[in-house]
């Protein structure tokens, strides 16, 4: 079934019309919703959809809806909320990755990655060895685009929530924004023999919450894993070989969810 997401004030306006109509079934109250200028196209152009062809709606704040094509026009596309569903898909885990400042087109692939992995928020920051460091202007304009391939990931992942994309941070800002958090966890190639793994760690609790730090292309200094290490981050490695920067960050992800959180699990 196709999915779309509609905007969050849209569903909430018809919601507060159907509780103040005292209507308990969307059916009864028949309210309709319209996709946005770019899925209207595509409904249009490419999937050819009818109207009466079911589809899935979603908020990106964790809540889906069951709806029908109502109607189909140059001017746009208007879809007909039937009922309210729970979602399943949402990890019980939620992750947080902090990643040092890589070149363009990695940040966007790791945000599409890690959305499909189930993060619930991306903090970047500028480490003392990031390469790549925008100006401002630059940073808001990144920000944005990352903030659209997350929502368009949720379409395929069939996620309900989009992560919160941070702003760029320094690395002091960075690990101030852990605080809170059941786990604190820096992963880092040089991390010492007998450092905790995360099958160790998965054996001694269980974390609602993790707060997972990763360097850039050059790796993070001696100095920032000791500053991360004297506020209470846990430094961890990624095994014995040598990873580029952005499959480190994929597979740490990878490694929380499934020691951590529910990657592996039945559906």
């Amino acid at each position: 079934m196709r999915r779309f997401h509609v905007d969050t004030s849209v569903i909430e306006a018809l919601f507060e019309k159907v509780s103040s109509e005292a209507v308990h079934d969307f059916r009864t109250y028949g309210g309709s919703v319209p996709l946005s200028p770019g899925d209207a196209k595509h409904v249009r152009n490419v999937l050819r959809l009818k109207p009466g062809d079911p589809v899935r709606l979603f908020d990106g704040r964790g809540a889906e809806y069951d709806a029908r094509i109502a109607e189909i026009s140059e001017a746009g596309v208007m879809a007909a909320v039937l009922s309210r569903i729970p979602s399943d898909t949402e990890s019980p885990l939620g992750i947080t990755i902090a990643q040092g400042f890589l070149k363009e087109k990695k940040m966007d692939t790791l945000v599409r990655q890690l959305t499909e992995l189930g993060i619930v928020r991306w903090i970047p920051f500028i480490a003392e060895r990031s390469v790549a460091r925008p100006d401002p202007k630059r940073l808001r304009t990144r920000r944005e685009r990352w903030e659209k391939i997350a929502a368009e990931s949720l379409k395929q992942c069939r996620r309900s929530r989009i992560p919160d994309i941070g702003e760029t941070l320094s690395f002091e800002n960075m690990i101030a924004a852990a605080d809170g958090a059941d786990l604190k966890i820096l992963f880092w190639e040089q991390a010492p023999e007998g450092s905790r793994d995360l099958f160790a760690l998965s054996k001694a609790g269980s974390y609602g919450t993790v707060f997972a730090v990763l360097g850039p292309e050059g790796g993070l200094s001696s100095t920032e894993t000791a500053a991360a290490a004297a506020a209470g981050f846990t430094i961890s490695a990624l095994g014995p070989r040598i990873l580029r920067a952005e499959t480190a960050t994929v597979a740490a992800c990878a490694l929380l969810q499934y020691f951590l959180g529910d990657l592996g699990k039945n559906p």
